[in-house]
């Protein structure tokens, strides 16, 4: 329970008690006050009683001035319930999903972030240490323009709906009175979509499981995407190697398709079984051997799956490297209300997922992978971070550039989010679609009509 005499700041102090426990866990009592060029957070947890203040300057721009209040109220309750707890969190008073963009703002005011990362905002040292290690390996793709443009398109179906999955999917045998009618809405979607992309940097087709289609309905998705794609960086989310056959790898390569994730998230076939993924890792093996001469590739593995022993994730992360793909990215399990472990399983001790998640760095380091994209979310295990590796030339413009919002999104399909930037991205206009598919289906001219809106 949070009692706060900013309401304004409510969500963003509650996103900080959910990194140490349940918000309602604690009884929190935060008062602010402001004078002059001064403000104090008095922060009470469970009758303890912090203050912190701090010197703010003139703050005329009051966007800024917002940002920069609500950030040490923040900053105010991490710090008191580090003291309360006695425990100090890898990313500090971070709760954004994008620890890169708040860097990027601090070089660009600044001209450095590492001081303002550790000093004010108590991230530990690995964590300002993998920070500039994403920046530097972005240099020579990270592009500010608000001309450039990614598209992307959704494709909300799988083959089955693993347990620790909150996205909105559906199992592709259940939903397949309605995947026609939604291939031939995306198709006409897509084609309405043409006319907003300017300077087109990448193409990528997400889900669900794309390949979960037929060859013929994956076709015309790829027919209506020929038409825009101008030879950029080109990605498939194949995903689930129960779905990948030899005749949708030649149809994606024959539509110009440069990239494709095969992806096992574990190598141990008792956890694949537990989670309702219907391969073994064999499959993603054989899989990968068919793919891997005609893309780049890339893989995913997740840390603190249930039931997984530092062993296991040991044992998964060796094998991805001794495969080779061009990209390993390492995801921190987040259990997501919607998920079936949501609701039914505990996650492993914090311990364990930072041992994983820390062997993974460096093992992945020693060969020739390097970080380049990352991003957090909330509920995730050890509040750690999922992190991006490639090897060298290989990195994925498209993840750069959604993950540092420096590129417009031209975003097609369900539960797809547009995205408009002004400015290398200080203001960005977003315009999302129905989550689910049958109101997508119903409401195409009036997302085709927001659309054209928010491109105008």
């Amino acid at each position: 329970m949070i009692d706060t005499n900013q309401p304004e700041f409510l969500n963003d102090l509650k996103e900080v008690v959910n990194m140490f426990c349940d918000s309602d866990a604690v009884n929190i009592r935060h008062r602010f006050k402001e004078s002059e060029n001064k403000i104090v957070n008095t922060v009470t947890v469970n009758g303890k009683v912090f203050a912190y203040g701090n010197l703010v300057g003139e703050l005329n721009d009051e966007i800024k001035r917002k940002r920069i209040l609500k950030r040490y109220a923040k900053l105010s309750l991490y710090k008191g319930l580090a003291k309360f707890f006695e425990r100090d969190l890898p990313w500090g008073a971070l709760t954004g999903i994008r620890p890169t963009k708040l860097a990027y703002q601090q070089i660009e005011e600044n001209g450095d972030f590492k001081e303002f990362f550790t000093d004010t905002m108590k991230v530990s040292d690995q964590k300002v240490e993998l920070t500039e290690e994403v920046i530097n390996s972005q240099k020579g793709i990270y592009v500010k323009d608000d001309d450039n443009t990614d598209f992307f398109v959704f494709i909300p179906f799988c083959p089955s709906r693993c347990k620790y999955c909150s996205f909105i999917s559906a199992d592709v045998k259940s939903a397949a009175k309605h995947v026609d009618e939604y291939v031939d809405a995306l198709v006409d979607e897509i084609n309405f979509s043409a006319q907003f992309v300017k300077k087109l940097r990448s193409i990528y087709i997400g889900g669900g499981t794309p390949v979960a289609l037929s060859d013929s309905q994956l076709e015309k998705v790829l027919n209506a995407i020929d038409k825009i794609n101008t030879g950029v960086e080109y990605t498939v989310e194949a995903g689930r190697p129960d779905a990948i056959t030899e005749s949708n790898l030649k149809l994606m390569k024959r539509h110009g398709v440069t990239r494709i994730c095969i992806n096992p998230q574990t190598f141990s076939d008792k956890t694949l079984e537990f989670l309702g993924r219907n391969h073994k890792a064999a499959d993603v093996k054989e899989k990968f051997l068919l793919a891997k001469d005609d893309f780049i590739t890339n893989m995913d593995l997740i840390a603190g799956l249930n039931g997984e022993s530092f062993d296991d994730f040991k044992a998964s992360i060796d094998q991805a490297i001794e495969l080779s793909p061009d990209n390993i990215t390492v995801h921190t399990l987040c259990i997501k209300r919607g998920s079936y472990l949501a609701e039914t399983e505990n996650r492993l001790p914090e311990g364990e997922v930072i041992k994983m998640v820390d062997y993974a760095r460096e093992e992945l380091k020693k060969h020739g992978y390097k970080p380049y994209y990352l991003y957090r979310q909330k509920y995730m295990a050890g509040n750690l971070e999922n992190v991006g590796y490639a090897k060298s030339g290989k990195a994925c413009v498209y993840n750069i550039n959604v993950m540092e919002e420096i590129s417009n999104t031209v975003a097609c399909g369900a539960n797809a989010i547009s995205k408009r930037i002004y400015s290398g991205g200080e203001r960005i206009e977003r315009e999302a679609s129905p989550k689910d598919v049958m109101t997508y289906l119903q409401k195409t001219d009036i997302i085709k009509a927001k659309k054209r809106k928010l491109f105008s």
